[in-house]
């Protein structure tokens, strides 16, 4: 019997030895569809798509990265070992009165099940407390090593089935004495030849890791770097931009000081020319009236274009003052630019010197 939630810790353990460490670019949705990780019983009893069990495998197989294969059948094993039913063969018997029972066979010994019950054993018989085991016929009898006690007998439905119980018992209790002998020299010199593989294997992992590690960092630094050298450069085409807006704001507004300057001395020679005319008329009292009438519509003419003249300096004027906000407006964002493109590109020297810092520590 295996829990859910163990089934697919089980299931990443599994993944990781037989794909390695897992990879987003070759370990896309869908890579372990054809894999067999699940019962079928965990799979019937919970409503969830094969995408939702998978990515709850992968969500604990990212966990496992950099557990070499050994590791993790190992861990497999560590956890499949103390689960309900591991390693136990079961065999349908009855006892002398004829009830259905399950006879379960493990490493530790023999236990007695209820028929419907194969999880919590009704007797139990350790290795360590049996003498004797044999069949005869259908007929198969258990001995415990207390001799007052009495001994278990049930039947099999088949003598071939008492065989085979028997082949179990036999290789199950010659294993469980095995493990309680001292180990040999040979077997001591392979355990010892085995931890110092395993510890080389070790050390060239974390080796392995921390030069990983190392590429990572150069990666993510030098792509820190170069998004920084874009933003700068985009900072640079904004400023020049804008600087190029500004320049041309500038020619602008020269071009329309001198347009208001020639208007302004234009302005001022016909006043003149109107002043003259006033003069003469004022002069000239006793002209006759057609000249003084020809003199007067002239200097209504003159009026007139000195009016108009004013107009225009004026609206000048105004589109002048306008255009002069316009080229401040500009100056002012192009110095904000300029100072935020300062800073972008200036990088205080001790910031240097703890990021060196750092790398030395951590190659240390």
């Amino acid at each position: 019997y295996c829990p859910p939630e163990t089934s697919v810790l089980l299931a990443s353990y599994a993944v990781q030895a037989r794909h390695g460490d897992y990879n987003k670019t070759t370990h896309t949705p869908g890579f372990l569809v054809n894999d067999r990780l699940l019962p079928q019983r965990v799979i019937d009893q919970h409503k969830m798509s094969k995408d939702e069990w998978e990515n709850s495998i992968t969500t604990w197989w990212q966990e496992h990265r950099g557990m070499l294969r050994e590791d993790a059948m190992m861990e497999y094993l560590k956890i499949a070992q103390d689960l309900e039913m591991y390693g136990v063969n079961y065999f349908e018997i009855r006892n002398k009165k004829g009830t259905e029972l399950w006879l379960g066979v493990d490493a530790l010994g023999l236990n007695i099940y209820e028929k419907d019950d194969r999880l919590t054993p009704k007797i139990g018989f350790p290795w360590s407390e049996i003498r004797n085991i044999s069949f005869n016929d259908r007929k198969f009898i258990i001995k415990p090593i207390d001799k007052k006690a009495p001994d278990f007998v049930f039947f099999a439905p088949r003598v071939r089935i008492n065989k085979r119980i028997l082949a179990l018992c036999m290789g199950n209790h010659e294993l469980y004495m095995r493990r309680r002998k001292p180990d040999t020299i040979d077997v001591q010199q392979m355990k010892a030849q085995a931890r110092e593989e395993k510890n080389a294997k070790q050390q060239e992992r974390e080796k392995l890791q921390l030069a990983l590690a190392a590429r990572e960092r150069a990666e993510k630094k030098q792509q820190e770097y170069e998004d920084r050298i874009r933003n700068m450069q985009e900072e640079m085409e904004r400023s020049q931009a804008n600087l190029i807006e500004a320049q041309d704001m500038i020619r602008r507004l020269e071009e329309q000081l001198k347009q208001l300057q020639a208007a302004k001395d234009d302005l001022e020679q016909r006043q003149n020319e109107l002043q003259v005319m006033i003069n003469r008329l004022e002069e000239t009292k006793n002209m006759e009236a057609a000249e003084r009438a020809k003199l007067e519509d002239e200097i209504r003419m003159k009026q007139e274009e000195v009016h108009k003249i004013q107009e225009e300096v004026s609206v000048k004027d105004s589109e002048t003052k306008r255009l002069q906000e316009e080229v401040e407006e500009a100056r002012r964002k192009q110095t904000e630019a300029a100072a935020a493109l300062l800073a972008a590109t200036t990088t205080p020297s001790h910031h240097h010197v703890e990021e060196e810092e750092e790398m030395d520590n951590e190659e240390e």
